[in-house]
Order: C-alpha cells, then structure tokens, then sequence
C-alpha cells in the first residue's frame, strides 16, 4: 500500500473527562468498554478523507494524542508532558459538561500546548471573562468537544449548554456536544459528523502552509 501523510492532533482536558473514550470512539466507532486512566500518552489512529468527494480528495492517517496529567501538574510534569506538543497539526479540547472547573481549565491547556503558559490573569475564569487576545494569533485548527451529555438532566441541559456555549466562541472554534458511550452522537450525516470532519479537513490545509515555513509533513507505511 503507498505511503499516506499523517497529521498529529492533540487531545487535551482535564483527568477524567473522557479523552480516551472519545479517542476510541473517533477511531474505532464504538465505546470504549473498561476506560482506565491514561499515563503519559496514548495513541490511536483515524483515517480521513481530506475534501471528499472533490478533486482534491486526499486520504490521510489522523493520530489522536490522548495526552494524560493534570492542568495544575508540577513545572517537572509539564516539562516532561512538552513533548508530545512538538509538530501538532490540530487540537481537539475536551471539558467535561458536568464539571465546570474542567471547562475552565481548557484555556490553561490551551496555553501550555501552544508554549504560552504564562498564566495571565485573563486565563483564569470565573465569571466568562477571559481575554481573547491571546489566541487571536494562533492558526492550529481547534475543536472543543463536551463529554457526558447523557448525566445532564433534560430540564438543566439548555442552562448548561448556553454556559459552556462561550468557549468555542473564545477559541474561534467548533463546538460538539455528545456521550461517548453512544456512537449514534457522530452518526454519518448528523451536525456532530459534519462538524468533526470539518475540522479534519482544516488540518491538511494548515499543515500544507506550515510546510513552507519549515514545518514537517509525514507519511506511514502501512502494508
């Protein structure tokens, strides 16, 4: 089989969230039966199709970092953590619905994926403010992803999703709401489906530009 590109997208979120649930429904489109904690970084591998159905279709091997950890981890942690942060194409952020701090913290994950972790006061939310001015540069396609739609009870999930509503707009992003527990969520054709593909289809194209400026585009070798 001929070599395809791959494109690196990063999973970040708090512990607990549902990474890794979401990484194996993404590539294997089905629930992940026993989620453990994720030490490190975990790997898995989605293939897409780049502008399907166009002349400029183009297969491509996506892999999902599933990296593990705590925003609030030690400088030594981090450190170490900084690896898996070199030549990302992508990042997908991923909060917890139920849990509001996990929201909040997607800014500070943000920051110390794309080595701007200075913490400055607008980082930290409380109220919806944040300043998005530090972002306002920044050209990695982004996609924010709220796990657990299923433990928000019908009557609060309007309240919850205008709340969380906020941080695609902050992140000039895509937003995804779902339960990783049902695939019918990403469905082929459903608003969710659409929207994942949209951002995959923006990877190619930033990874093509980042090419001229140095940066590298890889292939695999599956036989």
């Amino acid at each position: 089989m001929a070599a395809l590109d791959r494109v690196k997208v990063l999973v970040l979120g708090d512990s607990g969230v549902g990474k890794s649930s979401l990484v194996h429904l993404l590539c294997q489109n089905q629930m992940l039966g026993n989620p453990s904690w994720t030490v490190g970084c975990s790997v898995d591998v989605r293939i897409h199709d780049y502008k399907e159905g166009t002349p400029e279709e183009k297969t491509y091997y996506i892999e999902l970092w599933d990296v593990g950890g705590s925003v609030g981890s030690a400088t030594s942690v981090k450190s170490t953590r900084a690896v898996f942060y070199n030549l990302l194409n992508g990042i997908i952020l991923v909060h917890d619905l139920t849990n509001k701090k996990s929201s909040q913290n997607l800014y500070r994950w943000s920051l110390e994926a794309l080595n701007r972790d200075v913490a400055p006061a607008g980082v930290l939310v409380t109220n919806g403010d944040y300043d998005r001015e530090q972002f306002a540069d920044n050209q990695i396609p982004l996609l924010v992803i709220g796990t657990k739609l299923d433990q928000i009870p019908e009557t609060k999930r309007n309240e919850v999703l205008t709340r969380t509503a906020f941080l695609a707009e902050d992140f000039n992003a895509e937003e995804i709401n779902l339960d990783c527990t049902n695939p019918r969520y990403l469905a082929a054709g459903s608003s969710n489906a659409v929207k994942l593909s949209r951002f995959f289809d923006k990877i190619p194209g930033f990874t093509e530009r980042k090419r001229f400026g140095g940066g590298a585009l890889k292939s695999l070798h599956y036989d």
